[in-house]
């Protein structure tokens, strides 16, 4: 993941592809050919599965992922998620699992792992770092399928846990991110840019500014983005 990506960043999936420098075909890619592993996520209505956000976007709850089509005797959404493949091959499931609990047995530092949100088709925002720091199994709907706990790593979230009120959290909602880029047509709202998009805090989220509400987020392009830095516009 470039270094210049910050969160709120919009991408491609071409563009997130390049980035990660992997076809990602899937939604959990445990340690691509560049050594990170990286999550899609969706909170979309309709979204094949259960992802969740928690304590104010501080933590993500993913949800593992399916055994594939046609290969498990049935609908997919009606049997356990799986951590070996038949031939006895670790599951994405069961290489993210396995890291997680190696970190919980202090064999090892937390997985980080780089997180994409999508929130319309070919749309993609880059929600952060997170560390993978928690995994289990629970029953859903009759079966049972796996859950990993991650925890962001921007300071700005986890400095003051417990202190940070819930209309003071960076990280900008999936509903309003979509209002939002239907609001402004996918583009800047300065320039009409379509290229290197960013969603922006009208008042930024340093001065107190809410990420929960459309009307304190824009979309700017990386020149305008980068020219206002902290201001107010």
């Amino acid at each position: 993941m470039s270094q210049a990506a910050r969160q709120g960043d919009v991408i491609s999936y071409l563009e997130m592809c390049r980035q990660e420098g992997a076809s990602l075909q899937r939604g959990m890619n445990f340690r691509l050919r560049q050594g990170t592993s990286v999550i899609l996520m969706s909170l979309r209505s309709g979204a094949p599965y259960a992802d969740q956000i928690e304590d104010d976007g501080r933590t993500i709850i993913y949800e593992g992922h399916d055994v594939p089509g046609g290969k498990s005797g049935g609908d997919p959404k009606t049997v356990d998620q799986v951590a070996f493949s038949h031939s006895g091959n670790p599951t994405q499931n069961g290489l993210f699992f396995e890291a997680a609990m190696k970190y919980k047995r202090g064999e090892s530092e937390a997985e980080h792992v780089t997180v994409y949100e999508k929130i319309k088709q070919g749309i993609w925002v880059f929600n952060g770092l997170f560390r993978l720091v928690d995994a289990w199994q629970e029953v859903c709907d009759g079966r049972k399928v796996f859950k990993f706990r991650l925890e962001s790593e921007d300071k700005a979230l986890v400095s003051a846990p417990g202190k940070i009120a819930i209309e003071h959290t960076r990280l900008i909602p999936s509903a309003v991110k979509l209002q939002v880029w239907r609001r402004d047509g996918g583009k800047c709202v300065l320039c009409g840019s379509r290229k290197n998009l960013h969603f922006d805090h009208v008042i930024p989220f340093s001065k107190g500014g809410t990420s929960l509400l459309a009307e304190n987020i824009q979309i700017l392009c990386a020149k305008h983005n980068l020219a206002k830095k902290d201001e107010i516009r």
